[in-house]
């Protein structure tokens, strides 16, 4: 690191700080009501006023939640128990008591004295070496009974000469602690307000009780399309092929001259089965997508779209197969529901690969130009997105004003 970068370091680090100060402040007054209203639980009015200081500690600590995490790169997660809007006194009572209360409240105590305290020194030590320097050039022309005060009193041109030496251990003292408590501050924040890890891992088992449903759902309902797929499809197709057969076999018996009519109805009818097949297996699953990769597959799905569509895959990287398959189907069912419902005229698909903290994520925008008023709803092309998205602990979010247009954003995790 130069020393331009070491600069901007401790610059950054002190510009934190004396927000940090300021903040301090804030802290200091919430603290005090904090303390104002626990003593007024005694009474009615200190439960009437709780709500709304929840929601201000909730709200502060947000914010330096926001502040710590941009400092050190690392965003702090924020999980609260909902408040309700008529709370009543059970639900105020376990709101006082909830861990996340306790936290914030702690971190109020803490921060409205680290806080300021460290952003005073970030502040003060540049100040105190200017300041030093100086000194040499003014102590004389203070009275001799108010002297000027820095470590010691300057009385002398003796006491004024170290002064510039005082200053470069000032210098040297914030060069090396401005930047550990920047550090120290941010992670008294991360320490305080992020949620204990139990409370992670126990959000993490529900999401994954959640997908686990989800996924069983998805397979249960892919089979039972699967069945009426087979059962509507094929197999009347096929049973029409046994039946010509069977009348082909019998004009071959009684009247030869009618069976090759037959025999040329039966292999029609095997064809169109043999077809329906095909589709049938395509849709489990695609095998352009092992040909072309999902880029290739949905340039295909775009190609066929009754509506005109626009695609831009430029930033989609590979991604595992039951991922690629569940994106596949998403667009596709998307493409079939513009087509039937929307009225569009136009239609934007956009697939990316986004990187986070979390990992690789690929993001599926369907964005149309229709009447909008898009209703998501039991048995729905839209609820079947949704149940095969979160068989991934994936996220589906819809926008359909009416009068449009529909936008439909799918977040499915590549785990990668």
């Amino acid at each position: 690191m130069d020393w331009n970068q070491r600069l901007a370091v401790r610059w950054r680090a002190v510009r934190f700080l004396a927000v940090e100060a300021a903040a301090a402040v804030v802290s200091l007054a919430l603290l005090v009501a904090g303390l104002v209203v626990g003593a007024l639980l005694i009474l009615i009015v200190g439960w009437l006023a709780l709500p709304a200081y929840l929601r201000a500690l909730r709200w502060w600590a947000g914010r330096e939640r926001g502040r710590a995490g941009r400092f050190s790169g690392v965003e702090i997660a924020q999980r609260y128990p909902p408040i309700p809007e008529h709370a009543g006194f059970d639900d105020l009572r376990g709101l006082l008591r909830a861990p996340s209360t306790r936290r914030d409240f702690a971190w109020v105590a803490i921060h409205s004295i680290t806080a300021l305290t460290a952003g005073l020194l970030a502040v003060g030590l540049p100040m105190a070496a200017l300041n030093s320097l100086a000194i040499p050039f003014y102590w004389w022309a203070l009275p001799a009974d108010e002297p000027v005060s820095s470590i010691y009193p300057v009385t002398s041109w003796w006491g004024a000469a170290p002064m510039p030496l005082v200053a470069v251990g000032y210098v040297a003292l914030g060069w090396w602690l401005i930047p550990v408590m920047a550090r120290g501050v941010a992670a008294l924040a991360s320490r305080l307000l992020a949620p204990p890890r139990e409370t992670e891992l126990s959000e993490r088992v529900s999401a994954l009780t959640a997908s686990r449903a989800a996924a069983l759902d998805a397979h249960a309902a892919e089979l039972r399309r699967i069945e009426r797929d087979l059962h509507d499809g094929a197999q009347n197709r096929l049973v029409a092929v046994v039946m010509m057969l069977g009348l082909a076999e019998r004009s071959l018996r009684v009247a030869p001259e009618q069976a090759l009519p037959q025999l040329l109805r039966a292999q029609d009818a095997a064809s169109d089965a043999l077809s329906e097949l095909r589709t049938l297996v395509h849709d489990i699953y695609p095998p352009v997508l092992d040909e072309l990769g999902l880029g290739g597959a949905v340039s295909a799905l775009a190609g066929r779209s009754a509506v005109p569509c626009v695609l831009d895959v430029d930033r989609l990287r590979r991604a595992p197969a039951a991922v690629e398959a569940a994106a596949y189907f998403v667009v596709a069912e998307a493409l079939t529901n513009v087509a039937k419902h929307s009225g569009a005229a136009r239609v934007q698909v956009t697939i990316a690969t986004r990187d986070d903290e979390r990992g690789a994520t690929m993001v599926i925008d369907v964005a149309d130009d229709g009447a909008g008023r898009a209703v998501e709803s039991a048995g729905s092309g839209l609820a079947g997105i949704r149940r095969r998205v979160a068989a991934f602990e994936g996220t589906m979010t819809i926008d359909s004003p009416l009068g449009g247009p529909t936008r439909l954003e799918v977040q499915l995790p590549c785990g990668f």
